[in-house]
């Protein structure tokens, strides 16, 4: 059905002072070299149409469909148009048209046309608002205002009244004792929790709290050493830093990110006591923050599977934290070393670690913990100290022996406690092949950035690469998400699809933890079901320990 006479997103922003300020016909005649000049009159005709009949026309609604159509299959993209702002009130209909104004605003993104509009960014906000979806509505405006889109007073001045439209709904729902339902929502707790003003106030907010974790060393002065912290790794090879009144000497380089650099070190010349430095300029003692929550909140029993930090060392120029090494390398390597070979994960080492993944972020959503960069390489290889049993998956609780992941690197992490009660998130982890869904359609996020990741972690072990989405649309109207690549006919389909189904389309907000551990005592069960899936299991796990020793 089309949608053209009802959806906001076209007539509202096409009616507005701005789409009546430049009529859709020019009221002088175009020249002869402007081929969209019928498709114009003809649109502009039976819109007339549709406003002076009160029961809005079916045969002149179906023509300028077909009009609008045909126009945007043939100038769409057309260079000669690229910047007239008649193509964009056409694109703008042509997305009441198709019912998708998501996917119309998507492609003028790709396609880089009439971003500098404030036409297009006002008529998305109108068909977000329409849907209900407020806080997208005020991302389109503000992605708008910062582009300078033209007439930028015109932009700002909407926004404001879109503004004030909220507030005032949201103080007329608070004076009203039985609140009804309304598609303005009162949720206005939207932050970006990775954005400098909220990683001050966070850290301001914590400060306090920071002073007193044990292994916290903070100087106002820079490192004193003689080998500053930021040269180059083979200025660091070998020597010694002294941290605390301990001496570390730098054996290997670890890695390396945005910000930090990671060095293997042992500690006072002992080679059993070898730890990992993260190196970070300027000093962020956030994360150090991160591991002291996760010693509180979570279970003895479970905290290993979630990194460990030591101390952390804060100077004037940089900071230093001393976590744990563990041998055996990142789920990545180990995705890795069987492509080397030709091939991918073994399914049964797929539903393994597929269990251990859901049951960590079950257990860190469940006290209100975001990792926020859930990908293989920040999950480090562990290995059971007892061969793995029936009763291994079929137990509810874990056991010190039977972790096979440990996630690290907490810098991005997010602590919902430090938040008020449904806060929501925009802002995009910016990891390759990595930001949620709802990072890419510039909607509001929140558990999505974890369960995102789990989902392409998943697809890495079993196809070997990263993962692609799809939206595919329903019998009903709706659309779900799902991967691009097809699930191979011997592996367990339902048990993997049920996994993606469900995971890549979640609820921007409420608690995931149910739904986390259903899906893992859905894989646990396939894994009960048959004993020569945990003795190939075994049998694999021993394998991969010898490969990724070796190499």
């Amino acid at each position: 059905m089309v949608m053209i006479e009802r959806t906001p997103g076209a007539v509202a922003a096409l009616s507005s002072p701005l789409g009546r300020s430049t009529p859709m016909v020019p009221r002088e005649a175009s020249p002869p070299s402007d081929p969209i000049l019928p498709y114009l009159r003809s649109i502009s005709k039976a819109m007339g149409e549709l406003r002076t009949d009160p029961e809005f026309c079916q045969e002149a609604l179906e023509r300028l469909k077909i009009y609008v159509t045909e126009c945007i299959d043939k100038f769409g993209d057309d260079y000669q148009y690229s910047t007239d702002p008649r193509l964009l009130k056409i694109w703008i209909l042509y997305a009441d048209a198709v019912c998708d104004f998501d996917k119309v605003y998507k492609q003028l993104e790709e396609k880089r046309l009439f971003l500098e509009h404030a036409l297009l960014y006002e008529a998305y906000a109108l068909f977000l608002l329409s849907k209900g979806r407020v806080l997208e509505a005020d991302k389109v405006y503000g992605i708008g205002i910062s582009r300078q889109a033209e007439p930028l007073d015109h932009l700002k001045m909407v926004h404001i009244e879109f503004l004030e439209q909220l507030e005032s709904t949201v103080e007329e729902s608070n004076d009203d004792a039985q609140p009804k339902p309304s598609k303005i929502q009162k949720k206005l707790n939207v932050v970006d929790p990775w954005s400098e003003s909220t990683m001050d106030s966070l850290m301001t907010k914590i400060n306090g709290a920071l002073k007193k974790f044990t292994g916290y060393h903070k100087s106002n002065k820079v490192y004193p050493g003689k080998v500053p912290l930021t040269s180059s790794q083979n200025a660091l090879k070998d020597k010694v830093i002294v941290l605390g009144g301990r001496k570390y000497q730098i054996k290997g380089f670890s890695g390396t990110g945005a910000f930090a650099k990671l060095y293997k070190a042992i500690i006072e010349g002992n080679p059993e006591e070898t730890v990992v430095l993260k190196i970070q300029k300027p000093a962020f003692p956030w994360e150090f923050y991160m591991y002291r929550q996760l010693d509180v909140l979570i279970s003895d029993i479970q905290r290993p599977s979630y990194g460990c930090a030591h101390e952390v060392h804060v100077f004037a120029d940089v900071s230093v934290l001393v976590c744990d090494y563990l041998q055996y390398g990142t789920l990545l390597d180990a995705i890795n070393s069987n492509l080397v070979v030709g091939h991918q994960m073994d399914e049964v080492l797929c539903i393994y670690y597929t269990i251990e993944m859901l049951h960590m972020l079950e257990t860190l959503h469940g006290v209100g913990i975001l990792h926020g960069d859930f990908k293989p390489d920040n999950m480090l290889v562990c290995y059971p100290s007892e061969e793995l049993t029936d009763d291994t998956f079929r137990s509810e609780t874990r056991t010190g022996h039977n972790q096979g992941l440990c996630l690290i690197d907490w810098g991005r992490g997010i602590d919902l406690n430090l938040f008020p009660v449904s806060t929501e998130f925009l802002g995009d982890c910016r990891t390759s092949g990595f930001s949620c869904i709802e990072m890419q359609e510039q909607r509001a996020w929140t558990y999505q950035v974890d369960t995102f990741g789990l989902c392409v972690s998943a697809h890495m072990m079993l196809h070997g690469v990263a993962m692609s989405v799809e939206k595919v649309a329903r019998a009903d109207g709706s659309y779900i998400y799902q991967p691009k690549s097809p699930l191979k006919r011997y592996w367990n389909v339902e048990l993997w699809k049920k996994l993606f189904t469900t995971l890549l389309n979640l609820p921007s907000n409420g608690s995931d933890v149910a739904v986390l551990r259903s899906l893992r005592r859905s894989f646990q069960d396939y894994m009960c079901s048959s004993w020569q899936l945990v003795s190939k299991l075994n049998q694999l796990l021993a394998k991969q320990k010898v490969s990724l020793c070796s190499s």
